[in-house]
């Protein structure tokens, strides 16, 4: 079962490294506009890998940002088709001074978790290296004449940006975009000799509030202890939004919340967890959280609210005896199924303007938000999944729930009907959007070695 095209793969280790090198010095940073012609050059870069290696229809297809890559190579209608999506935009490097080598001059190092070398660069984890795996994967199948079904390429260059563009797309392309299953690498694994899939996705609902109190800032002396301070207010309205057993306390924000069965959680345990290694890399007493459920539950089954940012009044140097006039916080709350990210949006409202005192005026500004995705581990794409990593690594992947959010995936599911596999080859040490990004070799290799095995038993399964 595809012994040609794992022959290929271990003959052209070098080679794939070296392309992927090439594609990491490009500064791909979709954020910044002073980098806009490295972005297009990089989709353009990316579009002649695609014919390269044999995928026809190759277009950058244009948007009202950038390009994002369309490529197929369609064997047999009757066949299933594998849609692949990845990104090719980089988050911004900095701070560069935390870097220690140049971000977009790759090199590969030793280190304790990868002693094999691992790839230093800006997006060699995310997203370049793990996209280019299906690039290379989709090109061995090719190669040794194994490919079994057909394929389909979605590669955008404004994901680390909200991929703003990438909906509309995807609405105004549905025929083209037409397939079975959407295969995806843009998360992790929980170790190298620890396979997993990531088969559920928070959602998310970002918020911003605004506490106003007298009209000008005052003198804390004349004015203090007399009008609400709106700091000392928002302090202790956020406070109030937990309660000592670490619940949420805005009504209405359970009601939807899907429970996961006691065999489902027991199949979650399963997943190596030491907490006392985890307090020690947070450098942490203990941890705190929903009273009844473990911290790996907390982090990814369980919803949660927390305040990304709080400021107002005076923050300089010395001392300034003022009452601040406004005081403002940004607030994050992760969504589970089936919560829906516009209705809990307008709960948190309804209920933070309620709880305001007279004292001051609260404004609530809605920001992004995205739904909650969960792939069955019954589903043939996961059975797919778990077979490709088990003929890999020689055992069954975990199954995980991931705590972070990637909105297209329920996008995907919405306009296409289409259910996403998340085959994730990365780990938590590899300072994604952090300097010092890097990428394991072995798990640069072991995606392409794994991926031409989800085709093989996506297609195998899908014809009984």
């Amino acid at each position: 079962m595809m012994i040609k095209t794992q022959e290929y793969i271990q003959s052209e280790k070098e080679k794939f490294v070296s392309e992927l090198l090439d594609l990491l010095k490009i500064p791909s940073i979709s954020a910044d506009p002073a980098f806009k012609n490295n972005v297009m050059n990089c989709a353009e870069r990316l579009a002649e890998k695609l014919r390269e290696i044999g995928i026809e229809k190759v277009e950058s297809c244009q948007t009202a940002g950038y390009p994002i890559v369309y490529g197929e190579k369609l064997i047999n209608p009757n066949l299933p088709t594998v849609l692949v999506y990845g990104h090719y935009d980089v988050q911004p490097a900095d701070p560069i001074e935390l870097w220690a080598s140049p971000p977009f001059e790759p090199v590969i190092k030793k280190t304790e978790i990868h002693p094999e070398g691992a790839i230093f660069a800006r997006g060699a984890c995310d997203d370049k290296g793990q996209m280019f795996m299906h690039v290379k994967a989709v090109e061995a199948m090719l190669k040794a004449n194994e490919l079994p079904c057909n394929v389909k390429f979605m590669i955008e260059g404004e994901e680390e940006v909200g991929s703003e563009n990438l909906g509309i797309f995807v609405k105004n392309n549905k025929e083209k975009l037409n397939a079975d299953i959407i295969l995806v690498s843009d998360t992790g694994m929980l170790a190298n000799d620890t396979p997993s899939v990531t088969t559920g996705l928070r959602g998310l609902s970002y918020v911003e509030v605004e506490v106003t109190g007298p009209n000008r800032d005052l003198h804390s002396g004349l004015y203090g202890g007399c009008v609400a301070n709106p700091i000392n207010v928002l302090a202790q309205m956020i406070a109030s939004l937990h309660d000592e057993n670490g619940k949420i306390t805005i009504p209405g924000f359970y009601d939807k919340v899907v429970e996961l069965s006691d065999e489902e959680r027991a199949e979650m345990a399963k997943a190596p967890f030491s907490h006392e290694e985890y307090c020690k890399a947070l450098d942490l007493k203990d941890v705190m959280g929903e009273a009844g459920y473990s911290t790996p539950e907390r982090g990814s089954i369980r919803p949660t609210l927390d305040v990304n940012g709080i400021w107002g009044g005076y923050t300089g140097e010395g001392a300034k005896t003022v009452i601040a006039s406004k005081a403002y916080a940004k607030i994050s709350m992760r969504l589970v199924p089936d919560q829906d990210p516009e209705e809990i949006t307008l709960l948190f409202k309804n209920h933070f303007e309620a709880i305001t005192p007279n004292g001051v005026r609260v404004v609530v500004k809605p920001h992004h938000g995205g739904e909650a995705a969960v792939t069955p581990i019954d589903s043939v794409g996961y059975k797919a999944a778990s077979l490709a990593y088990e003929k890999a690594f020689g055992k069954k992947p975990i199954p995980v729930r991931s705590g972070g959010s990637i909105p297209i995936v329920a996008m995907f599911e919405k306009e296409l009907g289409l259910k996403t596999i998340l085959m994730g080859f990365g780990l938590n040490s590899d300072a994604i959007h952090s300097p010092n990004e890097h990428y394991g070799l072995f798990n640069f290799y072991k995606g392409i070695e794994t991926i031409p095995y989800f085709y093989h038993f996506f297609t195998e399964l899908n014809a009984k």
